[in-house]
Parts: C-alpha cells; sequence; structure tokens
C-alpha cells in the first residue's frame, strides 16, 4: 500500500462514518427511530472498522514492521 492509496481510505473511512449521520438523520423522518438505526448501524460499523485498520496499518508502519510506501 502506497500513501496515496492510505489517504483514499481514510477519506473513505470518513465519509462512511458522515454518511451514517445522514441515513440516520433522515431515515428517522420516514421510520421509527429502531429501524433508523438498523439502516444505519452496518454502514458505520463499515467506516468505523475501516478507521481502525487504519490506524493498526499506521502504527505498524511508524514501529517498522508493515511499512506503507512512500510513492
Amino acid at each position: 500500500m502506497n500513501q496515496q492509496a492510505f489517504v483514499k481510505l481514510a477519506i473513505v473511512a470518513f465519509g462512511l462514518v458522515i454518511l451514517s449521520f445522514f441515513v440516520l438523520g433522515f431515515s428517522r423522518t420516514v421510520f421509527d427511530f429502531r429501524t433508523a438505526q438498523l439502516l444505519a448501524a452496518p454502514i458505520g460499523f463499515a467506516g468505523f472498522g475501516l478507521a481502525i485498520f487504519l490506524f493498526v496499518r499506521a502504527t505498524l508502519s511508524a514501529a517498522g514492521v508493515w511499512t506503507i510506501d512512500p510513492e
């Protein structure tokens, strides 16, 4: 993985978390709160999981275990 791909994945992770809040807010206007949570949760979990992966990847790169290429 190079730095450019890492940054793109970080932007995608941030976008997914923000999207989950929008889905929760807009679906609350149509459905009850529990259904809105069920619709928004998978998107939020995907974004949070990607952010955790990127954090671990950056930590391992800083430790020199699994480097991120500077291309």
